[in-house]
């Protein structure tokens, strides 16, 4: 029995010897398969320090490709005055009979279109003036103001455009445009037009 004992013992310390060589193998080669992964995965994605590097040319941003440039102009001067030569129909008035007061009309509906997209605009419309001797009709208004519903014309015109024939056919003391239009691409604009116009600055 105690020849028999040891030779179980002898047996139990071989096999335990053999497993832990190949124990260590097999976690060897999956280490080994691991670094090789991500050395091979590195090849194609940005470490994490290359992307906070400093300087020309480093980190992620380095690494894209430009986007090439047309040299030809994206807005050309038949974009800038689009709609500006529109035969707008004429905003009828009424004599006013009180002076020294001020009148705001308010056109929250007020669509046009982007002469270089084709896409809608919308916005707010604020008329305000002082009237001298004559009022706008507001049905004459109204339609005056539809009348750039599908023109192309910028929305910086349309301000402009809208104080100079409310100052042609209205002549008032004075009078203010402005025009709050929607977000398109995430950007909204603001255009406030005032009569009489300023002096130009002079360079």
């Amino acid at each position: 029995m105690h020849r028999g004992g040891r030779l179980r013992q002898i047996l139990m310390l071989v096999r335990a010897a053999k497993f832990k060589v190949v124990g260590h193998r097999v976690m060897s080669h999956t280490v080994e398969r691991g670094e090789a992964s991500r050395r091979k995965a590195g090849r194609g994605l940005p470490v994490l320090h290359q992307q906070t590097g400093i300087g020309h040319g480093s980190g992620y941003n380095g690494r894209m490709r430009k986007s090439p440039r047309s040299t030809a102009p994206r807005y050309t001067a038949a974009h800038a005055s689009a709609g500006l030569d529109h035969d707008f129909p004429e905003i009828e008035t009424w004599p006013n009979q009180f002076p020294g007061y001020e009148i705001v009309v308010d056109d929250p509906e007020f669509t046009s279109v982007c002469p270089k997209t084709g896409l809608p605009d919308f916005g707010n419309i604020v008329i305000r003036y002082v009237p001298d001797r004559l009022c706008l009709e507001l049905k004459s208004l109204k339609e005056y103001l539809q009348a750039y519903r599908n023109l192309g014309i910028f929305q910086e015109n349309i301000v402009n455009q809208v104080l100079e024939d409310v100052v042609r056919w209205a002549k008032p003391v004075w009078a203010e445009v402005k025009g709050e239009f929607r977000p398109r691409g995430g950007i909204s604009t603001v255009v406030i037009a005032k009569w009489p116009r300023g002096k130009r600055s002079q360079r």
